[in-house]
């Protein structure tokens, strides 16, 4: 395999996309309790105190999944 920056992060951000979907599809989760998730783990990189040095990392994630929100990659808008 070529040398692919992050892949491993791009990989876990599409099956897990992949699976919210699955979830909301067969009315496993409803899209509110999807979005929670969501805005749950922004909250939990946008809170981050930066004790690891890695605020601006923190930021980014933030910032990405409050991306995936706005654009309705994770569920399928009804």
């Amino acid at each position: 395999m070529k040398n692919v920056p992050d892949v491993a992060g791009t990989a876990a951000l599409a099956i897990c996309e992949s699976l919210l979907l699955a979830l909301n599809d067969r009315n496993i989760l409803p899209e509110r309790e999807i979005v929670g998730i969501l805005r749950d783990a922004a909250a939990a990189h946008a809170h981050d105190p930066g004790d690891d040095g890695m605020t601006d990392l923190h930021k980014a994630v933030a910032e990405l999944i409050g991306g995936i929100i706005a654009g309705g990659n994770s569920v399928r808008r009804r």
